[in-house]
């Protein structure tokens, strides 16, 4: 059991080392923080929206009757 446990802290040691791990940790933070930066923008979108489709409601409404 030690020797497998060895051989898996070997590996996971080689893949922290490796260059290539890095830039995938660089493209997730990236990831994150898109993604986090959309969530947040979000917010002031729907209440744009929610402004527009009021004012076309009242326009309609206002041709109709």
């Amino acid at each position: 059991m030690n020797n497998v446990l060895l051989k898996l802290y070997i590996k996971l040691q080689e893949f922290a080392n490796r260059e290539d791990a890095q830039d995938l940790v660089e493209y997730a933070l990236i990831v994150a923080v898109v993604a986090f930066g959309t969530t947040a923008g979000m917010k002031t979108l729907s209440a744009g929206l929610a402004t527009a489709f009021s004012g076309i409601s009242s326009k309609l409404s206002s041709y109709v009757s």
